[in-house]
């Protein structure tokens, strides 16, 4: 059995659908869509390719209650706000049972991935961070360090290019930006993990299919899996959610401590939710993951991920460690997703990555 946490969602929706086609198993899937709606997840069911059931919870806190009794084999969690449900949601698949989320910033990762021993001696697989911009940056530091000792320094960029539907901007995607302002910016110097101005370190990057974007750092999840996957002691993460121009940086520092105060942070979250958007299409032909690794005797690697639409590659990623943990694969313990299925797993959600380069020295 397989539970959706956040079935109506735009992700929730998507990962459902992957995994409610045909499955080669004796049986298939057990597939159960969970959310608040009793009517919008029935016509999210209607709308799958197989067999869904659906069931109702008011929280994650009601969700949990509902796993710990229904014991379902693995749990995605699409909710949003991962600081505050993934560790309540991953302790209620424990023992025996599977977790993955789509958790993108510094709060949330360190939380799931602190349950890591709980999670061998529980013989459970914890994945957080299955999504577009810590794969596609993770995959790519992997198999650029493959084979080489720990680096002075790694970058990453994750660069995404994402279609609009038309509707709400929506409530986890609300939570994740008031969290990120709230946070404020972050590195690793020296091996720890140390405050810095949000977007301080701004990179205007030539892309491998001839277009360009701009990006700025933030304090993401690909910025710890950089850190976990290569133990370099300097890392800096950008993305290209990131303001980037003068003015929109400089109001950043106010918006931080605006957002350091509880009951803004709430009101600015039920605002965000509920600002309409309309469709449009994705304004490049490409996502891309981009990674630098530099070492202490000048030698170097750069490698670029491609991919599409990065909420659809998102979802392939998820939908594709869910399918795993239910057959059984994976390592107990806390990861993010590379570390625990290695960096073939972004090829396996459609990414392609790019011959790297290498400086003389590191050939």
């Amino acid at each position: 059995m397989i539970f959706v946490l956040g079935a109506t969602g735009r992700i929730g929706r998507a990962v459902a659908a992957l995994l409610a086609a045909p499955d080669p198993a004796p049986g298939g899937r057990d597939l159960v869509l969970v959310g608040r709606d009793s009517e919008r997840l029935g016509e999210v069911a209607a709308g799958l390719p197989g067999p869904a059931r659906t069931l109702v919870a008011a929280d994650h806190a009601a969700a949990a209650r509902e796993i710990r009794q229904a014991r379902p084999a693995v749990v995605v969690n699409t909710l949003g706000g991962y600081a505050e449900t993934a560790a309540t949601i991953a302790r209620a698949c424990l023992p025996g049972g599977h977790y993955v989320d789509l958790a993108n910033d510094i709060v949330a990762l360190p939380r799931l991935l602190a349950l890591h021993d709980e999670a061998v001696a529980a013989g459970s697989t914890l994945v957080t961070g299955a999504g577009f911009g810590v794969l596609a940056t993770e995959a790519l530091v992997v198999r650029l360090g493959q084979g080489r000792d720990t680096p002075a320094a790694v970058e990453v960029d994750a660069l995404g290019s994402v279609a609009l539907e038309a509707g709400a901007l929506g409530s986890a995607y609300a939570r994740t930006t008031v969290d990120v302002l709230a946070t404020g910016g972050r590195r690793y110097r020296d091996g720890e993990l140390g405050r810095e101005r949000l977007a301080r370190t701004v990179r205007h990057l030539s892309l491998p299919d001839g277009t360009s974007a701009s990006s700025a750092s933030m304090p993401v999840g690909e910025l710890i899996a950089a850190r976990l996957a290569t133990q370099a002691p300097s890392v800096v993460a950008t993305s290209g959610l990131a303001p980037t121009t003068p003015v929109a940086r400089a109001l950043l520092p106010a918006a931080t401590a605006l957002m350091g105060i509880a009951a803004v942070r709430r009101f600015t979250v039920r605002r965000l939710a509920g600002i309409p958007i309309k469709a449009a299409p994705r304004p490049r032909p490409h996502s891309w993951g981009h990674a630098v690794l530099r070492w202490a005797d000048g030698s170097r690697a750069e490698g670029w991920l491609r991919t599409g639409d990065a909420m659809d590659f998102t979802a392939a990623v998820t939908a594709a460690v869910a399918a795993r943990l239910a057959a059984g694969d994976g390592p107990a313990g806390a990861w993010t997703p590379a570390r625990a299925f290695g960096a073939e797993l972004a090829t396996d959600a459609g990414a392609a990555f790019l011959p790297a380069a290498l400086s003389p020295a590191s050939r």
